[in-house]
């Protein structure tokens, strides 16, 4: 039987009442504690309250404790792999200053037994100082010492919430589908962003064209040194200038004397979170160009998924900018 016990604690220099309020907010779509977008948001099937069931990612809990103000348990459910609880609660230090503790007390069982030293530990570790850094900035303004994010909670965190995969070009990204052009090339890639991440296309269009990881630049770099070999201009970032939009896609592309490219960002945001597809569609001139658009065919899922999971994972990095689930 492996027993654990792990406490998370700070003090801050106001009332207890100050953090009670960000408590009772725990599981909300405001909540102001819990770290989204970094991690996958804390959810409860209903306000919360003694019975509420849910949880974040896929640790499920259900809340077995409520005093509003003081304090919050969730008691864990199977397969988790902890038999056992967590508690948040607010303990007033004097008149003015006041603990956030997070307290975990439990048995581990079956696989957990092993992955809770190896991994485990240390992600759980990681969100609550984040979720403890969290607190203080949103009861001083700023956070003294930052905490930083071992390597692999770094990793862990990317896992979560930048998985990219390959899916029909949506019937959604209309501008898209209203542009003439023949389709030699058409295909389309998705992230799953979770609450807090932006749900403005333009400020995708940004991440994922304007600062595309280095792999991508060097093979940009390696185009524009072969293609004058057959007859085709060198291209720039122009390609993907925004040519019209909507409130929630932007149409990029450019007409090249060998090859005309059309590009879509589309951004579906929902109660759960935000869907960020990156559709392609591209149509050679000549059949001489067709050689041309056979290479670029093999390298082009490599290259915007690359782009679009840099994109995500900057996103959803730590101390990223928490956004409203409405457009402004």
């Amino acid at each position: 039987m492996v027993q654990i016990s792990n406490v998370h604690e700070r003090e801050f220099p106001v009332p207890a009442e100050e953090i009670g309020r960000l408590l009772d907010r725990a599981g909300a779509t405001d909540d102001p504690l819990w770290p989204s977008p970094t991690w996958p948001p804390m959810r409860f099937d209903r306000p919360l309250g003694v019975g509420a069931s849910g949880g974040h990612g896929s640790i499920r809990y259900r809340v077995t404790g409520y005093e509003p103000g003081r304090r919050v348990e969730f008691t864990f459910v199977a397969p988790t792999g902890i038999v056992g609880t967590h508690v948040l609660e607010v303990e007033p230090t004097g008149p003015d200053t006041s603990v956030l503790r997070h307290r975990l007390a439990g048995r581990l069982t079956g696989s957990m037994r092993l992955l809770w030293p190896l991994l485990v530990r240390t992600l759980h570790d990681t969100v609550l100082e984040h979720l403890l850094d969290n607190a203080e900035h949103a009861l001083t303004g700023a956070v003294r010492s930052p905490y930083r994010y071992p390597l692999r909670a770094r990793l862990a965190a990317a896992s979560e919430t930048c998985r990219v995969r390959a899916v029909p070009v949506p019937p959604e990204a209309r501008l898209l589908h209203a542009w003439p052009g023949r389709r030699d090339l058409a295909d389309a890639y998705a992230v799953r962003m979770p609450p807090g991440t932006s749900v403005l296309p333009l400020e995708w269009v940004d991440a994922v064209f304007q600062d595309p990881p280095a792999p991508v630049l060097a093979l940009m770099r390696l185009r524009n040194r072969l293609v004058p070999l057959l007859g085709i201009e060198r291209g720039d970032r122009s390609a993907f200038a925004p040519l019209r939009q909507t409130t929630n896609e932007v149409l990029l592309g450019t007409d090249a004397p060998h090859l005309d490219f059309r590009a879509s960002v589309l951004v579906e945001p929902d109660g759960g979170g935000t869907t960020v597809t990156v559709a392609t569609t591209a149509a050679v001139r000549t059949g001489a160009r067709r050689i041309y658009l056979a290479v670029v065919k093999l390298v082009h899922p490599a290259v915007v998924r690359a782009m679009l999971r840099r994109a995500a994972r900057r996103a959803t990095a730590p101390g990223a900018v928490r956004r409203s689930a409405t457009r402004g």
